[in-house]
């Protein structure tokens, strides 16, 4: 009996150890200096969430306590989260977030991105081993608020925070440049109690470890980065991941059974669990050179995709339509190039983006799927149109366009009557129509891009508004951009919507 206790006893204590240990992400947790109290990293794969408990005197003056959670890192970085500290706690000076460090001793050179218990966030270092720690005295609050979103970038060896509460873009806390600090580095997150006989606890989710493409990078060169698939409730913010790889892919679309994604990867179009696990390719026949721009119909029984059309000299992407199933794509474009974007709810039509008779500038065109019979619906000399897509009821299309000098969210009635949807200092593209009508999500790409342009491998937001009308408001932050949401993603349930993320190594 004492034998089987003992056993049972060594069984739970592997057990926890081993919850504790074998985290996503990052490759080692451990208190760093000497906490009083011993703390813990756990994770909950089903929420994709960690747990942090920590003690420790501070992370302050010339050495740290607290419990770290990170992974060795190199070249430049972005480092993104949520994060909660949990209670009300013991001390409103204790700590939570993103910490970048040279070595696990107490007084190795760090840069911490903070938020405090009283909601104060701060940028602060520790130039050097064993140095004071400093601040910039610049300092801002979380309003009303204990939680949001911490960013610390690396790029050319300048560190730079930015905040938000949820909901909100990211703003500049702070820049700042440790001369001493090397390449490889240890960066993760961290919780300290600021107090020797306490330990508190954190919640940190939609943890990403983003390495940016650097200012050399060119794609036919030096290849894609890695993606992310990626599910998100667009209420709650809650992200999941569903596939990682280092190999491209792009554009989800939600199937109808609300049980699995499709996108485009290499030419092919592929089928994943919401859930994740193995990919199952759709088949599309000799049509194997399929681009980002694909969606499904109204009534969850057609699918249109934008392919190269084989034979046609230089190339050019035309829009097929096909069984959703799979099967032999039926050509609805003669002309060339011509990219899919949206469906009419009578399942009949198809809207898309095209440049006709020699010009270089594209226009949003209807088709019918039958008749390949085109109606031209915008007739733009300059500038650029593209993402159009109908509402439910068919009474508007939305599309994004550069008319007044950034790329706005416009939308036109039947009668053809032109609207502005969106005026801010961000360019705005492929609007998204929730199944139930009441919501529009889109993609931001930041100030200073080619109006007319949705580059790769930048720092984008998700945001969300109201389809009456309304301020939009940020739903996701992340490295993105091309690819990430060019089509239809939303869930059947109008809750959840399903885009990719960018990484390198």
């Amino acid at each position: 009996m004492k034998f089987t206790f003992c056993l049972l006893l060594q069984t739970m204590t592997l057990w926890v150890f081993a919850q504790q240990t074998a985290l996503p992400i990052f490759e080692k947790a451990t208190d760093i200096g000497a906490p009083d109290i011993k703390g813990a990293t756990t994770y909950n794969a089903a929420t994709q969430t960690f747990t942090l408990k920590g003690a420790g005197y501070n992370v302050w003056f010339n050495r740290d306590e607290c419990q770290f959670a990170y992974k060795k890192l190199s070249g430049d970085f972005i480092l993104t989260a949520n994060f909660e500290l949990v209670g009300k706690g013991k001390n409103p000076h204790r700590k939570i977030g993103w910490m970048v460090r040279t070595s696990e001793d107490a007084d190795a050179a760090s840069m911490d991105a903070v938020v405090h218990g009283d909601g104060l966030t701060v940028l602060q270092w520790r130039g050097s081993k064993g140095a004071s720690m400093r601040d910039p005295e610049d300092e801002i609050f979380f309003p009303k608020k204990k939680t949001g979103i911490i960013q610390l970038e690396r790029a050319g060896g300048v560190f730079t925070m930015r905040v938000a509460t949820y909901g909100e873009p990211l703003q500049v806390v702070g820049s700042h440049r440790i001369e001493s600090m090397p390449d490889a580095v240890l960066a993760g997150l961290f919780i300290s109690a600021h107090d020797s006989s306490a330990l508190e606890e954190g919640r940190v989710w939609n943890v990403r470890i983003d390495k940016p493409a650097d200012t050399s990078y060119n794609a036919n060169r030096d290849g894609a980065l890695g993606c992310r698939l990626e599910t998100m409730n667009v209420f709650t913010g809650m992200r999941q991941v569903v596939r990682e790889a280092q190999i491209r892919f792009e554009a989800p679309n939600w199937m109808p059974d609300g049980k699995q994604l499709l996108y485009n990867e290499g030419g092919s179009l592929y089928k994943v669990a919401v859930k994740g696990g193995a990919a199952e390719k759709l088949n599309t026949d000799t049509i194997n050179r399929n681009n980002n721009d694909h969606g499904i119909s109204f009534n969850g029984k057609l699918l249109a995709i934008s392919s190269h059309k084989p034979g046609l000299k230089g190339g050019g992407s035309a829009v097929y339509v096909l069984p959703l199933e799979g099967g032999k794509p039926k050509l609805v474009t003669e002309e060339t190039p011509s990219y899919w974007h949206g469906w009419h709810p009578n399942n009949k039509e198809v809207v898309f983006v095209g440049q006709r008779n020699g010009s270089t500038i594209y226009n949003i065109y209807r088709a019918h799927i039958g008749t390949g019979k085109e109606t031209a619906l915008t007739t733009n000399t300059s500038g650029h149109v593209d993402g159009p897509e109908y509402t439910p009821d068919g009474q508007f299309l939305y599309y994004n366009a550069n008319p007044t000098g950034t790329m706005q969210i416009w939308r036109m009635n039947n009668d053809g009557v032109k609207e502005q949807v969106t005026f801010d200092e961000y360019n705005n593209w492929f609007p998204h129509i929730y199944p139930d009508g009441k919501w529009i999500a889109f993609i931001s790409f930041p100030p200073d891009i080619d109006p007319d342009s949705h580059p790769s491998y930048k720092r984008v937001m998700l945001r969300l508004m109201p389809l009456k009308g309304g301020a939009p408001r940020v739903i996701a932050y992340l490295y993105g951009g091309q690819g990430t949401i060019n089509v239809p993603s939303w869930s059947p349930d109008s809750k959840q919507i399903a885009f990719v993320s960018n990484s390198g190594k």
